[in-house]
């Protein structure tokens, strides 16, 4: 008698397991977590230029890799890339335009768009050119303009910079700092561009 009750509970033990217990025959469903797949990679330092309509066009695309040649094509109406890379030209037709432009290194080839952004020509005129300021003390101006295409910052470069006063400097983005050291009135010659519409001032600095 005890014999069978152990068979019938080891029956029911059994039948329990296989309730709990999922057969190895049951499809198994794998997860997996989407990776999304990295951006392209950029072959170019730089990929848009802004430039302005009717202004005679002079940049340059910087290639990532050395030794990179060029295929001459067209850009946008009226400016075309030739095999050096160079941007050249007079913009005929404001707009967005983007062009695939090839190019080689060696044996491998490679193909990236570039967007030149034509903006019309809206006239621009510079303010705020004078600056004072006392030996010792921060100097924190601001070389502006009036005018300009709208949302475009112009860029600022000292073209003979040992006309800077000692301990002063101008930035790209036209901030005037720095502690002078030495009084003087000095001169310095600025280009600013807008969008590749260019002019030369001077800037001068009053230290007393």
């Amino acid at each position: 008698m005890r014999r069978r009750w152990v068979l019938v509970l080891a029956g029911l033990a059994v039948c329990a397991l296989a309730a709990v217990v999922p057969s190895v025959s049951t499809p198994m469903t794998l997860m997996s977590r989407h990776v999304p797949a990295d951006p392209p990679q950029s072959h170019l330092v730089e990929d848009t230029f802004y430039v302005t309509e009717g202004i005679e066009v002079s940049l340059r695309l910087l290639p990532v890799a050395k030794g990179v040649a060029f295929r001459s094509g067209d850009l946008a109406v009226g400016v075309k890339v030739d095999q050096r890379g160079r941007l050249y030209g007079t913009p005929e037709r404001s707009g967005t335009y983007v062009a695939p432009v090839q190019f080689c290194a060696g044996q491998a080839c490679h193909e990236q768009e570039v967007t030149l952004v034509v903006l019309g020509n809206v006239p621009w005129g510079p303010r705020d050119l004078t600056f004072p300021g006392k030996v010792g003390a921060p100097l924190d101006g601001e070389i502006g303009i009036n005018g300009g295409p709208a949302g475009v910052l112009p860029a600022f470069t000292v073209t003979d910079y040992a006309k800077l006063p000692d301990g002063v400097t101008i930035g790209p983005d036209g901030h005037v700092s720095g502690v002078p050291t030495t009084p003087g009135i000095s001169e310095v010659p600025v280009r600013i561009c807008v969008a590749g519409n260019c002019a030369g001032v001077v800037v001068r600095l009053i230290i007393v």
